[in-house]
């Protein structure tokens, strides 16, 4: 019995290969369906973002293990459309037992985020198992991991001053466009895809710390210049929707636009945009504009960074600047780990006894049966020779530390 886990992230597989295994919400039920039938796995659980793919296993037979990693590794690159792809070695990651549970621990607080302590991971997490739970492909083992999980990122979360100042993509993101126009204020700033996870988080931030004009684009082609609220603080804050089959006519008008979108094509592509931002002007003097692309897959065709005065940067670019910003974080993480290492010794314990019960009860059984027939001082005497003869030395020292912590306790 055991856990584990195959992985492609941010730290083994470039943007264009995790792009491909960015999966639909569709294709994640197939691919957990498929794990969930087959003999040797029991429980699976998966975490697909635009930074990593990730799936977590329970399986009743501990010597399966590579079989159960080659299964898993040919059902995702089946679903990515890569089975017949060269040297995938160096983009997978496997983990078992200890290693396993202690990746997630990792993943769910932050800490092996490509923004160390970001406060999206979690939710994401959380989703995955809420997903998988839904079409019933964890029970028991994988519902108590994640929750052990979860409720340790938590405690990261409100004990330390990791994500106190959160640094996401999405603020990286911003900044960066600042940084390129040397302000935000007065700009005008397209979001697309801002009812996305992602593009909300964009927007909010924006709408909350800068005094831009910000438009967001939305497929209802009712809303066109119609405004949008929100509240910050005492203040009233106003944006405006655009369809979003018109959003290359407002282009030429924009400095900034973001896309996050889960669109399995590009939102702006690179003739479409010269169109609307060169045709007809002085490429010597045509205003700079930054194009942001938090999607995975892309969502802005990249060959738009070679246009006159536009900067155009992926998620992948930010994970750059994240990388720089990760260093002020690490004393904090210091003080994270240690909590994670008590709810990770939690659930292990958990997991041993939950996996002892039959033994136990049978265990307890054999002792009551014992003590009706020679007395309960007996009965015990004997249990505690049996494990002194069954015992290894090591095994028989930890077996008696544990019961002279309970004289202690008591």
């Amino acid at each position: 019995m055991s856990i584990q886990l195959i992985s492609i992230s941010h730290k083994t597989a470039p943007l264009n290969v995790r792009e491909k295994f960015a999966f639909t919400p569709q294709q994640q039920a197939s691919i957990l369906e498929e794990l969930y039938s087959w003999v040797f796995i029991s429980e699976c659980v998966i975490i697909s973002t635009c930074n990593r793919t990730e799936v977590y296993l329970w399986s009743e037979n501990k010597e399966k293990a590579r079989e159960i990693f080659e299964y898993t590794q040919g059902v995702l690159l089946r679903s990515a459309g890569l089975e017949n792809m060269a040297d995938v070695g160096h983009i997978f990651r496997f983990y078992s037992g200890d290693k396993a549970i202690h990746h997630l621990f990792l993943v769910a607080s932050g800490l092996d985020s490509m923004v160390i302590g970001e406060d999206q991971i979690l939710g994401q997490v959380k989703e995955a198992h809420q997903f998988a739970a839904k079409i019933k492909t964890c029970g028991t083992y994988m519902n108590t991991f994640f929750r052990y999980s979860v409720t340790a990122a938590k405690k990261v979360k409100t004990d330390t001053a990791l994500s106190k100042t959160p640094i996401s993509t999405a603020i990286i993101c911003i900044r960066a466009a600042q940084s390129y126009l040397g302000t935000l204020d007065d700009k005008n700033i397209m979001i697309i895809g801002a009812s996305g996870k992602i593009g909300s988080i964009v927007k909010k931030n924006l709408l909350s710390d800068y005094k831009a004009r910000v438009f967001v684009t939305t497929r209802d082609g009712n809303l066109e210049n119609s405004q949008g609220v929100f509240n910050h603080g005492r203040d009233t804050v106003y944006y405006t929707y655009i369809p979003y089959e018109k959003r290359y006519e407002y282009l030429a008008d924009m400095d900034v636009v973001i896309s996050a979108t889960s669109s399995p094509h590009y939102t702006l592509t690179y003739d479409s945009v010269e169109k609307c931002l060169v045709f007809g002007q002085d490429k010597e003097h045509v205003k700079p504009r930054a194009f942001m692309d938090l999607a995975v897959p892309l969502d802005i065709e990249s060959r738009i960074g070679s246009l006159p005065g536009v900067m155009c940067s992926n998620i992948d670019d930010f994970g750059k600047t994240a990388r720089t910003n990760n260093a002020v974080r690490l004393k904090e993480a210091d003080s994270a780990r240690q909590i994670l290492e008590e709810y990770e010794t939690a659930f292990k314990k958990w997991m041993i006894f939950q996996q002892s019960l039959k033994i136990m009860e049978y265990t307890k059984g054999e002792i009551l049966k014992e003590g009706d027939q020679k007395g309960m001082e007996k009965a015990l005497s004997h249990f505690f020779y049996r494990v002194r003869e069954s015992a290894s030395p090591d095994q028989l020292e930890v077996f008696m530390e544990c019961l002279k912590s309970q004289c202690h306790s008591s």
